[in-house]
């Protein structure tokens, strides 16, 4: 049998290539590239889905000896945590490059950037070798940084470098616990399985390395007091990067919370879980109140990415502390689905204000009003994001955070304050889309100026708009794949 899941990571990198050793080629070659590379990797992804995982571990394993004196190989395969990454990161790296087909400027350079990045997420999400998971995860960085400083808006460079300094130095303790975790393991391995199944380190050892771990992921996610660099690298992205970063890079972060620190140190997470359960109390109410701050639409949805992935946190710290496994398996459940949940989302709002941008040369929400009468598509489509990102039933996030608060409420009661961010959330998207889309239209939005979404538009967005809706009427079809993994957890 083929091996699908190198296939698939490794793909777009050869795409990459292609696109670089055609650096004469038009614009449109390029971008047909990208579309083409994107696809076939979203092909394979679903490939993958199709084979499936099962309840004993790791499914669709890949291995090949690379340093056999330490203990390292390349080493890929998925469960039920990281296969709907796995298929979440192929589609939004797909439906990003169908909207950047207008990108003129550096093209190539930009299509092979995307590419990179795109090999270094799904590997990330597919590693089973700590060291390759380091490799990936670093290499993402510098592919966004660059994407930031060179396709971004007025203020790039300083926003690129602030999101890499934090980012490259908030990766290092990480680096710190997978040596810890290497010297604790006998004989000595960096094979994620066998960490999984026999954590290596316990006592003092495990908790300093779980503080490391946190610190990165804390950074990675991002939480309070970690987040600063977030909404400036948001704001001054492309919206392709806006995308990518909101819905792909911020899973690096609850990603590794899920997969290292707590099931590589179970015990040290447990005795940490009220702690970690109140960043992410306080990560969701930040995130909401300091959204409601926000007169740039793109500065809003950013800071509700925070909100949402407080919300992740609260449901893997409920996890750690619940001694029910069913509760424990729900907790995660509404996690992992959180995180799909989340990127079919926050990328489609990402979208749409790059659409609006790229007609009104603005975000400020003050410059707008009664724009649903002028594009009325590009409007309603936002409405439909909004009210999905607010949590309201039928949408992608209300099974995921209704999952969250019910395991919450049997574990640590207290923790449901956190619920309090739905409701400024609906504040603050109801008043942007009064504020926006309803009123009076101003004199100078008309049809000449604005028009509404074109097919590519359309193209880009329509799979995210479906998508939110058949999770939220229908996530059993996702569930059903994370919840063979999570009911089989030992803690």
């Amino acid at each position: 049998m083929y091996p699908i899941v190198s296939i698939t990571v490794f793909l777009p990198l050869l795409g990459a290539l292609l696109v670089l050793l055609m650096r004469k080629s038009s614009p449109q070659v390029a971008h047909g590239i990208g579309i083409a590379t994107s696809g076939a990797t979203l092909l394979g992804a679903l490939v993958m889905w199709s084979r499936g995982v099962n309840e004993t571990g790791f499914a669709q394993v890949e291995q090949i000896d690379w340093m056999p004196s330490i203990g390292a190989a390349y080493r890929v395969g998925v469960d039920g945590i990281s296969l709907p990454l796995v298929l979440l990161t192929a589609l939004l790296f797909f439906v990003t490059f169908i909207y950047s087909a207008k990108v003129r400027k550096q093209s190539h350079s930009f299509v092979a950037l995307m590419l990179l990045l795109l090999t270094a997420s799904i590997g990330a999400f597919t590693a089973l070798d700590a060291i390759l998971f380091y490799v990936f995860f670093e290499v993402s960085l510098v592919s966004m940084y660059f994407m930031i400083a060179q396709w971004g808006h007025e203020d790039r460079q300083r926003a690129a470098l602030m999101f890499f300094i934090y980012t490259f130095l908030g990766s290092l303790p990480l680096l710190l616990a997978i040596l810890g975790l290497y010297l604790g393991s006998d004989p000595y391995t960096f094979d994620m399985r066998v960490w999984i199944s026999d954590p290596p380190l316990d006592g003092l050892a495990a908790m300093l390395a779980l503080i490391a771990m946190l610190i990165t992921f804390a950074v990675k996610t991002p939480v309070f007091p970690f987040h600063t660099w977030l909404p400036a690298a948001h704001v001054q992205a492309p919206a392709a990067g806006s995308v990518i970063l909101a819905g792909v890079m911020l899973k690096f972060g609850t990603y590794g919370l899920v997969r290292f620190a707590y099931q590589m140190t179970p015990d040290a997470f447990r005795e940490a879980g009220v702690v970690i359960l109140t960043f992410g109390v306080v990560a969701a109410l930040y995130g909401a109140f300091a959204a409601l701050a926000q007169t740039d639409l793109k500065r809003l949805v950013a800071y509700t990415s925070i909100n949402h992935m407080g919300y992740i946190i609260i449901g893997v710290a409920v996890a750690a502390l619940a001694t029910d496994p069913a509760i424990r398996a729900t907790a995660l459940d509404g996690s992992v689905l959180q995180m799909v949940s989340h990127g079919l989302v926050t990328g489609a709002l990402f979208l749409l204000v790059g659409m609006l941008q790229d007609r009104a040369h603005t975000r400020d929400m003050a410059q707008f009003g009664g724009l649903i009468k002028v594009v009325p598509v590009l409007g309603w489509s936002f409405v439909l994001a909004a009210f999905a990102s607010l949590g309201l039933p039928g949408l992608a996030h209300f099974p995921a955070e209704f999952q969250i608060f019910l395991a919450t409420l049997q574990v640590e009661p207290v923790a449901i304050i956190a619920i309090l961010g739905i409701v400024i959330t609906a504040g603050l998207y109801l008043r942007a889309i009064a504020q926006v889309f309803l009123g009076e239209v101003g004199d100078k939005w008309t049809a000449a100026t604005m028009p509404d979404l074109n097919i590519r538009e359309l193209l880009a967005l329509a799979p995210l708009l479906m998508l939110i809706i058949v999770l939220g009427v229908a996530p059993g079809w996702v569930l059903d794949v994370i919840h063979k993994t999570t009911i089989a957890l030992p803690f």
